[in-house]
């Protein structure tokens, strides 16, 4: 497990992830360009899409991941927390101006913050780099 602070810090290498949230009652998952603003994560959503006005004073759910497909290694980090939208004019300009850029060719769009609740992180590794008795436990399933 990667502790949370290391997790934002590894948040801040890339740009993409997904969110997690609830649309007419059923999960759904869409990318999103983002950013790490102190401890939080900000998202860019253009104003009127489902994003806009589903997400702002719920509770999401957010995952982005750096994956090495030769070495097979990389990281995951998910973060639950509550979704707001920014609303204070100094925040907005100097997150226009730093934060994420847009995916969209709309002029017109919010920014969302996610404040973390639950951050977890995990490194992802091939079997041979595993410690030799977590490979034995992989080796002989349901044994412990």
């Amino acid at each position: 497990m990667i502790p949370a602070d290391e997790c934002l810090r590894l948040l801040t290498s890339v740009s993409v992830g997904r969110i997690a949230y609830t649309k007419r009652a059923l999960p759904a998952v869409e990318p999103v360009r983002f950013a790490v603003d102190g401890d939080e994560i900000v998202i860019r959503v253009e104003t009127g899409s489902t994003l806009s006005a589903t997400i702002p004073d719920t509770i999401v759910a957010f995952q982005a991941e750096h994956l090495d497909d030769e070495t097979r290694t990389g990281w995951t980090v998910n973060v639950v927390g509550s979704a707001h939208e920014v609303t204070d004019p100094g925040d907005i300009a100097r997150l226009r101006g730093t934060g994420p850029p847009s995916w969209a060719l709309a002029r017109d769009d919010q920014l969302i913050r996610i404040a973390p609740g639950i951050v977890t992180g995990r490194e992802l590794m091939v079997a041979a780099e595993f410690p030799p008795s977590f490979r034995t436990a992989l080796a002989t399933p349901g044994q412990t």
